[in-house]
């Protein structure tokens, strides 16, 4: 029999799934108050690592906040995988510990490179979409770690049903990751109130004209409509099918996290993007990604066992 993975590294790298989504939360914050250079050098702070009396400046204490928070998340994310390479006996599961350390520090450098360079687009955008990468690497790492993924029921119907719920699952995951891409590109690009309306567009179903920041901010709402009706139709899925061995509560939990996110979308639009509607909008659909992402690894991790098993018995038989 191998090793087991040790139970605390699992609540580890659980506890580091949600500090990772309160850096993304921390970060949302610093580009709702453009607070992206009220620090103006990197990687010190005003020329030190803790500059006095920081916390009394809104936009300082929202970036160099960030920056501590960053630190902190690095920090772990490099003791995880110490802990996995000394304890966790998979060498693939090692190995995504070790992309997420890979994904932390170019994240951190990336980071950087915003500041130094006065928050160009491409950079800032590049940096949106690296942590949302980084927090997925965590949540599988997290997942595959768990007690439920080594003895996830894979038989009869619920297996046929995961295998069949492979490929949707995967198509939406990889939507939400387009769609946050897409929302990433109107944040930076400031066209968060280019269609200054919701649901309709300059009092129409469609924009009368489109620019760029039109064409960008169209597109982020379509890419939600579409997201909706996907995740809607996994749920649908998931649901007609029985299955109820791990993918049901994450089909769920995405059902109430797009509702709570074209929510928010629609509140940053009525309110001129507000500060909180504004960041919650982050986090939350970087949740919403680990949630489809858990429910997709479930998936194709109970399908592929469904044929393992024939093939294990046919092994012992020959």
């Amino acid at each position: 029999m191998p090793a087991e993975t040790p139970r605390a590294l699992h609540a580890f790298a659980v506890l580091l799934v949600g500090a990772v989504l309160g850096l993304i939360a921390a970060g949302g914050l610093v580009k709702s108050l453009e607070a992206g250079l009220s620090v103006p050098d990197w990687p010190t702070s005003y020329g030190g690592w803790n500059p006095p009396r920081w916390w009394e400046i809104e936009n300082v204490r929202a970036e160099h906040g960030h920056r501590l928070i960053a630190g902190t998340v690095a920090s772990l994310t490099v003791a995880m995988a110490l802990w996995a390479w000394r304890r966790e006996p998979r060498r693939w599961v090692r190995r995504v510990a070790y992309g997420a350390v890979a994904a932390v520090l170019l994240q951190a450098l990336l980071g950087g490179i915003t500041v130094l360079f006065f928050l160009p687009t491409a950079v800032s955008v590049s940096h949106a979409a690296l942590a949302q990468l980084y927090l997925c690497l965590v949540v599988a790492f997290a997942l595959a770690t768990s007690r439920g993924w080594r003895s996830l029921a894979a038989g009869g119907g619920r297996g046929a049903a995961a295998e069949a719920l492979r490929g949707p699952a995967t198509a939406t995951t990889a939507l939400i990751y387009a769609q946050i891409l897409l929302g990433a590109l109107v944040r930076h690009t400031g066209s968060g109130l280019a269609i200054p309306d919701f649901p309709l567009m300059f009092g129409r179903w469609w924009p009368p004209q489109l620019d760029f920041s039109i064409a960008i901010h169209l597109a982020h709402r379509l890419g939600a409509l579409a997201v909706t009706l996907a995740v809607g139709l996994l749920v649908a899925r998931v649901w007609s099918r029985g299955e109820r061995s791990g993918l049901l509560g994450p089909a769920l939990v995405m059902a109430l996290l797009v509702a709570v996110q074209v929510s928010l979308g629609a509140s940053i639009i009525w309110t001129g993007r507000a500060v909180l509607p504004n960041t919650l909008h982050v986090p939350t659909g970087a949740a919403l990604l680990a949630a489809s992402l858990v429910l997709t690894l479930r998936a194709w991790h109970a399908a592929v066992r469904v044929r393992a098993v024939p093939a294990a018995v046919s092994a012992v038989a020959a």
